[in-house]
C-alpha cells in the first residue's frame, strides 16, 4: 500500500522523535543541508544570462502580452 506524503512526514517525524543514534541523525542534518543550495549555483551561465536578460527587459517594459506567450509556448506547457 503506497502512502500518501503526509503519512510519510508523520512516520518519519516519529521516527525521528525516537531516535538515538548519532550518526544517521548527522546524515540527515547533512542531508538537510545540502537540499538548501541555492539553485540559481546549479544553473549554467547561459541560464542565468537569461534570466538576466529578463529581468532587464521586464523592468525596461519590453514584455509580451500573456496571450501572445501562451501561443508561442502553449504546446509546452
Amino acid at each position: 500500500m503506497d502512502m500518501d506524503i503526509q503519512d510519510k512526514k508523520i512516520e518519519l517525524i516519529q521516527w525521528l522523535s525516537t531516535l538515538d543514534d548519532k550518526s544517521i541523525i548527522e546524515k540527515i542534518m547533512k542531508l538537510r543541508e545540502s537540499e538548501k543550495v541555492d539553485w540559481w549555483e546549479n544553473i549554467s551561465n547561459q541560464e542565468k544570462k537569461s534570466i538576466e536578460q529578463g529581468m532587464e527587459d521586464a523592468a525596461s517594459g519590453r514584455m509580451k502580452p500573456h496571450s501572445e506567450a501562451k501561443k508561442l509556448y502553449g504546446k509546452w506547457l
